[in-house]
């Protein structure tokens, strides 16, 4: 036992977040396992010098799995295009925090900036000199890790920061977050598929992810990084899939690859001659016809959205989007890519020679105008894509249209609390040790782009923690719920058995920091 003396000069000691840093009224981000504020210190001085941070307060007494897993990581890691960890904080309540770099954007919101003058019939999207320098700092980041036998397996736009300006920050600097997804792989590979089974966001997994690949490679971060560089260039998610529409909890997910069939074609033999040894295919050859994406190609989605397919950009994002994994392009073979030798090169400030007034952070509140307004947002974004599935099979868009004509016709009070209700990210264990003896990478030669789209990011996929309840026996459940809140008692979700007082506010999902 620790003496109570020893303790209490301890507890003297610690250092209190509250003491330190101004943040009170100014969180930023709301995600699945803490809160995110903008802190500035109270005091200068050499520890903590007169600057923006990020304050990390990871909601539950103690670490979950993933917080654990990130803190190990970004202790290890050194990189320029990596967020930096800076300090650990554990308070006597048992509350952890995380001093974290502050990036003022990232490319959720920067994308949502252009989609929205494209809307408005402005031809503004993100300039192409912005987008190579985005994308290489990607690359160089992503490399460092998987030269490091580390795959983040969770890259999506808002998880991609650039740094605003201020005091002691790098302007236009690329910042690669939220590492509560990442794991140390080995050579050779072992099965990480059977430890979990939920990674990387539905429109930016991999088709060997979807078809239950269990061997997964390196390969799953490029796909990704292929999705997030083809939004960039046309300001729209490339392989956008309603929410609704993704309902299993295995691997497989036809709705998610129709999406990629109708963009990408299906993939042949040749393309693929692994495909007929993935878990899955006796799904897709029974859910899929090939002749029904007969005229789905890349080039023709891109050209539509005026990506010429004789240019640079678009063979790099070829090879990127290779449907087979082991032909797919490393981080590393893409930054020696052609594309990158043309002018104009990549800067270390993505936002040099562009003068374009991104928003900074908006300060969140617990009120609910903020769902509601995403909600509004995911709708339209849905209806638009409805509109421009005209490579669709007929009977997928008949299905798609009349789902637009029952949206347009009002969603129901349910509907509107189940399009708002959070699924809570189940933590995974992981096997192996983190510190892996890793590499230290000096600054790179060249390298800014800030926040997304008023659509919310899909969900991760999760295991349900409790059996659900019949639809009949759900609505009586409903009622009693609603009464038992009017009354001042609290309300218990019984799917994950925890309960909520009067007054609190559901996290809200889509609107925080990094979607960390």
């Amino acid at each position: 036992m620790i003496d109570y003396q020893f303790k209490e000069e301890l507890t003297q000691k610690r250092e209190r977040v509250e003491d330190l840093f101004y943040f009170e009224g100014s969180k930023v981000g709301r995600g699945t396992y803490g809160l995110v504020f903008k802190a500035i210190p109270k005091t200068q001085n050499e520890r903590y010098p007169k600057k923006e941070y990020a304050l990390k307060l990871i909601e539950g007494n103690g670490f979950s799995t993933s917080a654990c897993r990130e803190i190990a990581l970004l202790r290890e890691l050194k990189h320029p295009n990596l967020i930096r960890l800076q300090r650990v904080f554990l308070t006597n309540e048992k509350k952890v925090w995380l001093l974290l770099d502050y990036a003022e954007h990232d490319l959720w919101h920067i994308i949502k900036y252009h989609r929205g003058a494209k809307a408005k019939k402005q031809p503004v999207l993100v300039p192409r000199g912005m987008v190579k320098s985005v994308l290489y700092q990607i690359l160089e980041g992503i490399h460092y890790l998987h030269q490091n036998w580390i795959l983040h397996r969770d890259l999506k736009p808002a998880n991609i920061l650039v740094m605003g300006e201020g005091p002691g920050v790098q302007r236009g600097r690329v910042k690669i977050a939220d590492m509560g997804f990442a794991r140390v792989f080995h050579n050779p590979l072992k099965p990480l598929a059977d430890l979990d089974p939920v990674v990387v966001t539905f429109w930016y997994r991999a088709p060997e992810l979807l078809l239950g690949a269990k061997h997964y490679t390196k390969a799953i971060d490029v796909w990704a990084i292929g999705c997030i560089f083809a939004e960039l260039l046309t300001a729209e998610p490339l392989f956008f899939c309603r929410e609704e529409d993704i309902k299993a909890q295995s691997p497989y997910h036809q709705e998610q690859l129709n999406r990629i069939f109708v963009v990408m074609g299906y993939p042949t033999e040749s393309d693929w001659p692994d495909l007929k040894r993935m878990p899955n295919y006796p799904n897709l050859t029974h859910d899929f016809r090939k002749k029904d994406f007969a005229q789905c190609t890349l080039q023709r989605y891109m050209e539509k959205h005026r990506v010429s397919h004789d240019t640079a950009d678009f063979r790099l994002l070829c090879r990127l989007l290779t449907m087979d994994p082991e032909k797919r392009v490393s981080c590393k073979e893409a930054m020696e890519d052609e594309y990158f030798r043309q002018d104009p090169r990549p800067t270390e400030d993505v936002f040099r020679g562009y003068n374009i007034p991104y928003p900074k952070r908006e300060f969140l509140t617990d009120g609910d105008e903020d769902k509601k307004r995403e909600v509004q947002n995911q709708a339209q974004l849905a209806n638009q894509s409805a509109v421009e599935t005209s490579s669709e099979p007929n009977s997928k868009r008949m299905r798609l249209q009349a789902a637009t004509i029952n949206q347009s016709a009002g969603a129901s009070a349910h509907e509107f609390a189940r399009q708002n209700t959070v699924a809570a990210t189940s933590d995974v264990m992981t096997s192996g040790s983190v510190n892996v003896g890793l590499h230290q990478q000096p600054m790179p030669p060249m390298y800014s782009a800030p926040r997304p789209p008023p659509y919310q990011q899909p969900m991760q996929s999760q295991p349900i923690s409790a059996p659900m309840m019949p639809p009949h026996n759900q609505h009586i459940m409903a009622q009693q719920q609603m009464m038992n809140m009017s009354q001042g008692q609290p309300m218990m979700n019984p799917s994950h058995g925890q309960y909520m007082m009067p007054g609190q506010q559901p996290s809200q999902w889509g609107q925080h920091y990094g979607h960390q």
